[in-house]
């Protein structure tokens, strides 16, 4: 079962309990109150993950993080399994 749109797995996320995040898929906007561009690519395509679109991986989430030292391998990996899961 999916969890995020981009691959987070928020069951593991050792953060989400600090900054009261209920995870993407249970929020109408991200914790930090700003808008994530990959959740609103899924929600307006009607995918639960980004695994499920045609361009996956994308741009955006290939670079997802990456100028806050986050390595977006293992979101992309995540989706993959969950597209392959469905």
């Amino acid at each position: 079962m999916f969890e995020s749109r981009c691959g987070v797995r928020c069951d593991i996320c050792e953060r989400k309990a600090q900054v009261n995040c209920k995870g993407c898929i249970q929020m109408s906007a991200p914790f930090w109150g700003g808008k994530c561009g990959v959740k609103s690519c899924c929600e307006e395509k009607g995918y639960n993950h980004c695994g499920e679109c045609d361009g996956f991986p994308c741009d955006m989430l290939s670079h997802m993080g990456v100028d806050q030292g986050f390595d977006p391998l293992p979101k992309i990996e995540q989706c993959k399994k969950w597209k392959r899961e469905c």
